[in-house]
């Protein structure tokens, strides 16, 4: 940056796949099927290696099936479309990514929002919901992008059963790096232990712990079918060039084959927080690879992460209105491609920066 060489901490590559040798080789490989799809996938841009592609994430994430999308926004809001409208009801978590804000205001169904995993706000919100004739859609995201904090799916889930709603849930930053014992890379859903029936629509991005681009929808087989059908980014947009779904297809592949990769990563997220306690460094709780420090001020956010570049290490300045007023922060992403030597570097600097702005405050 600059013609400066600096560690990134600011990325969602989770699981270092971005780089990882049979990655790039798949991408290569699949490059000489064409440079791109040609066209929409229902006219002739749905190629062999995306059928592969939704084959391998539908057994992944323990669904009948799965479709492809060229990205998670178009993904969110083409699902939601094509679920509700009219004289429906979407109830969103407050803290909800952006591509599922839009998804329900373009959608034409009604909008109701809750305070973020707020159970008894969700089930107030059902009740109104529930007064009406139209199907209910409950969209939230597994792991929350900005802090970094799991959604409580389980109850969640529980509420849409008693309410007659759909979950949807958003994987963007859970799919391929956490799970259950038997669906280790499915996303937070599994690790929450809930299955098809409870959460019955879920999106993936093949951008993050992939290490690719495009995104995923899996569910039931009638739920893709429809979706084929009724999803308009998908029909009215080209298909995901070959090249990205073969790498795709790999790394989904590396989530089965290779598990130190997840190994690696709980381990630098266990590391980074023990000694960020040590450090007494004001993080939020998060059990993820986003690590948010909270400093509130922007300002001091845009000094402290300004200095951590001077000190070679890249940290996204996160500040309204990306976030609320008042919580300006830095979203320290961590990956299994980082060593314990940069992860040291990055704490000590930042030990440093803090220790120097609360001096030149008092």
């Amino acid at each position: 940056m600059d013609g400066r060489e600096l560690v990134a901490f600011s990325s969602n590559d989770y699981l270092g796949f971005a780089s990882h040798p049979a990655v790039i080789a798949a991408q290569q490989s699949g490059a000489e099927l064409g440079a791109g799809a040609t066209a929409s996938h229902l006219v002739n841009g749905h190629l062999q290696i995306h059928a592969q592609l939704q084959d391998k994430i539908a057994e992944v994430t323990g669904r009948e099936a799965a479709l492809v999308f060229s990205s998670g926004y178009t993904a969110n809001i083409g699902t939601i479309c094509a679920l509700v409208g009219r004289g429906d009801t979407v109830v969103s978590d407050k803290l909800n990514h952006a591509s599922l804000i839009d998804g329900a205001r373009l959608c034409g169904a009604a909008s109701l929002r809750f305070a973020h995993s707020d159970l008894d706000a969700l089930e107030r919100q059902l009740g109104r919901a529930a007064e009406t004739d139209g199907n209910i859609l409950v969209a939230v995201d597994g792991v929350y992008s900005m802090d970094g904090d799991c959604a409580p799916l389980a109850g969640i889930a529980a509420l849409c059963r008693d309410y007659g709603a759909w979950l949807m849930v958003d994987e963007a930053h859970g799919f391929g790096v956490m799970g259950s014992e038997s669906l280790p890379a499915a996303g937070s859903v599994a690790a929450a232990g809930l299955g098809q029936e409870d959460a019955p629509v879920v999106m993936g991005t093949l951008g993050k712990a992939a290490g690719n681009a495009g995104a995923f929808v899996a569910g039931p087989r009638e739920l893709i079918d429809y979706l084929v059908q009724f999803a308009r980014p998908y029909i009215y947009t080209t298909g995901m060039p070959p090249a990205v779904a073969a790498g795709g297809l790999a790394a989904t592949e590396l989530m089965q084959r290779e598990p130190q990769h997840r190994a690696r990563l709980r381990g630098n997220i266990d590391h980074f927080r023990a000694r960020a306690a040590e450090l007494e460094l004001p993080l939020a709780k998060s059990a993820s690879a986003i690590q948010p420090l909270l400093l509130g001020c922007e300002k001091t956010v845009m000094s402290v992460a300004a200095e951590l570049q001077q000190s070679g290490f890249l940290v996204g300045a996160i500040r309204p209105p990306t976030v609320p007023a008042g919580t300006a922060r830095l979203r320290i992403a961590l990956s299994a491609a980082h060593s314990e030597e940069q992860i040291e570097g990055l704490l000590e600097a930042l030990a440093e920066s803090l220790s120097a702005q609360k001096a030149a405050s008092a």
